[in-house]
């Protein structure tokens, strides 16, 4: 096995192979703009890691590992565009820089780009890899319709909450650990677990970031802080809270910006006084815990095992 920058050197050597067309410029610019971004590239690096635990050499699936990274990117254009988002990953956002058609109709290109990424040297996986990844594209379609008709609710569920995130961000990377398996022709059972290991990490995954959106440091997270608090959005923060501030502070708050910074510092306090913050790093260590329990599940070797319990460790206190 490899360490994950060794993976990430792959990714990233792959991503600056890409040759995108010059012309329109309108088009593939914010192509390349969104793809210099950086980012943690973690889709990837699982792909290639499961790969290679697997017994295959990494490469063999660095054309999937690339269209996920491809189709990830797509999603963020789309949904900057969907949240009115000023900046992604330090940076403004192509719609903010070009305009929110560009951001649509490269997001759409990219869309395509991807697919046509994914069908590069998969061989006898060809018909696999498009059925899971196209069963991902729709799950991950579906939680953000969810995400968005709970901007209209109050009454959402912790339940609902769960699986809308499960669909929207979680389903990626188990769709990113079961490529790599699934390259690598691995037994269908064993594309389940690194699927399940997937999902559960990224489950944690989403959690911190919505905890970190909250209580994150600004010049590290790549954006501004509060912004979940300003839109009402419905992260897993919000709705216990909802349902447990008897003082009434919350329900005062939602719907309310004319003082953006005031509406930050009183809906945390809430949070803090219910101990919220403790109690979300306790359920992502539960998640973490259950990504791990697929492992023992899968035939690893010690270096392989070591390292996708290192990633999802380190995916519980990250800080960005």
């Amino acid at each position: 096995m490899k360490e994950y920058n060794e993976y990430l050197q792959l990714v990233k050597d792959a991503i600056s192979n890409i040759r995108l067309p010059q012309q329109p410029a309108g088009l593939y610019d914010p192509i390349r703009y969104t793809l210099d971004c950086g980012g943690k590239r973690l889709r990837p690096v699982l792909t290639l890691a499961a790969c290679q635990a697997m017994g295959k050499e990494p490469m063999t699936a660095i054309h999937q590992a690339i269209a996920i990274e491809m189709f990830h990117n797509f999603t963020l254009l789309h949904d900057d565009v969907m949240d009115n988002a000023d900046v992604r990953r330090g940076r403004p956002t192509v719609h903010v820089k070009w305009n929110q058609e560009t951001a649509i109709l490269s997001g759409d290109a990219m869309l395509t780009t991807s697919t046509m990424l994914l069908a590069v040297k998969a061989g006898e996986h060809l018909a696999q890899a498009l059925e899971l990844f196209n069963g991902t594209a729709m799950n991950i379609y579906e939680g953000q319709q969810y995400d968005m008709d709970f901007e209209q609710r109050t009454d959402v569920t912790v339940e609902e909450y769960m699986e809308m995130i499960r669909l929207k961000t979680s389903v990626l990377l188990g769709c990113a650990c079961a490529m790599g398996a699934l390259m690598a022709g691995s037994p269908f059972e064993t594309q389940v677990r690194f699927f399940d290991f997937g999902v559960n990490l990224g489950l944690a995954f989403q959690l911190q970031d919505d905890y970190l959106d909250t209580y994150g440091d600004p010049a590290t997270f790549g954006k501004a802080i509060g912004g979940d608090i300003l839109n009402d959005k419905k992260t897993w923060l919000l709705i216990m809270a909802m349902k447990e501030d008897e003082s009434g502070e919350i329900a005062s708050l939602l719907g309310h910006t004319d003082n953006p910074q005031e509406k930050i510092e009183r809906v945390r306090a809430v949070y803090d006084r219910l101990n919220l913050p403790e109690r979300i790093h306790e359920l992502i260590s539960a998640y973490i815990d259950s990504a791990i329990k697929n492992l023992d599940h899968l035939e690893l070797g010690p270096e392989a095992r070591a390292f996708f319990m290192d990633v999802a460790l380190k995916s519980a206190t990250r800080n960005k």
